[in-house]
């Protein structure tokens, strides 16, 4: 018996040896030596967005990926279309925002009374309403209230497999770790939370991206000095300042990093 727990605690303490290295060589090759992933998303289409986002994103040189919602859109049509020929990426956030009814607010559009099929088609019809309106195709997606599901009890559904065929990513919200290339389900990226943020914050996430050669998709929602869902204004001027001298950070939209995973991925 002592014997065999001996071997035990032996084989344990070699595995701890060895866990290090072995993280090592599974790091994900990003392109140009860089060694981590930054994305900067908002989620549906805030006027805010256009009004505070758009300057201080263009003065550093900075593309995002903005999920929206095509009623939201039509508020601010002409600064969207700005931001759309500034380079900025149109992702789909839904035509109408369906979450859990458990939000009183969303009741309307509650998932739990919602079937597959109803998804899809109102997510077909968001790309469609996107086209018309900018005159693009959204192939990233972002799940309203981070969640993937319809129906309730033992009849609740994934949706994350019309995710799957009908874009090249999605994104959940409120997550805890960034993502990892070598092997996510792109189909269900983390999103981190930016809204109330301050950079010390931020900069531990980068850190924590960093160190293991991450992706990190930061999400929010409003753009301003302050308020509930709010990303700092305050906070985006230091984070940029800082993505700036980081020679070793990529940072770019969801939809071009998501596609040059895939990509990798297939020629391995």
């Amino acid at each position: 018996m002592y014997k065999s727990i001996k071997s035990c605690l032996a084989l344990l303490t070699l595995a701890l040896i060895f866990a290090p290295s072995i993280a090592q060589e599974s790091k994900f090759n990003w392109p140009n030596d860089k060694k981590i992933a930054v994305s900067l998303t908002w989620d549906d289409g805030r006027g805010s967005q256009i009004e505070f986002g758009l300057p201080i994103l263009n003065k550093y040189g900075i593309k995002a990926t903005f999920y929206v919602v095509p009623s939201a859109v039509a508020k601010s049509l002409d600064g969207w279309k700005k931001a759309v020929s500034d380079g900025h990426e149109i992702g789909n956030h839904s035509m109408k925002h369906p979450c859990s009814g458990n939000f009183i607010w969303a009741r309307g559009q509650a998932l739990e009374e919602k079937e597959i099929g109803d998804i899809r088609k109102e997510l077909l019809l968001a790309n469609d309403t996107l086209n018309e309106m900018l005159n693009v195709k959204a192939t990233e997606f972002a799940y309203p209230c981070g969640q993937t599901f319809v129906g309730r009890g033992e009849n609740t559904k994934s949706y994350v497999p019309v995710i799957a065929r009908e874009f090249t990513s999605g994104r959940t919200w409120m997550d805890e770790a960034p993502n990892d290339p070598s092997y996510c389900d792109l189909s269900q990226l983390t999103g981190m939370e930016m809204d109330g943020k301050n950079f010390k914050y931020i900069l531990s996430l980068i850190e924590i991206a960093r160190k293991d050669g991450l992706w990190l998709v930061l999400a929010g929602h409003d753009i301003g000095p302050k308020g509930r869902q709010t990303t700092e204004i305050k906070m985006l001027n230091k984070l940029f300042k800082y993505l700036s001298k980081q020679d070793d950070i990529w940072v770019a939209p969801v939809g071009e990093i998501s596609s040059y995973i895939q990509t990798k991925r297939q020629s391995l």
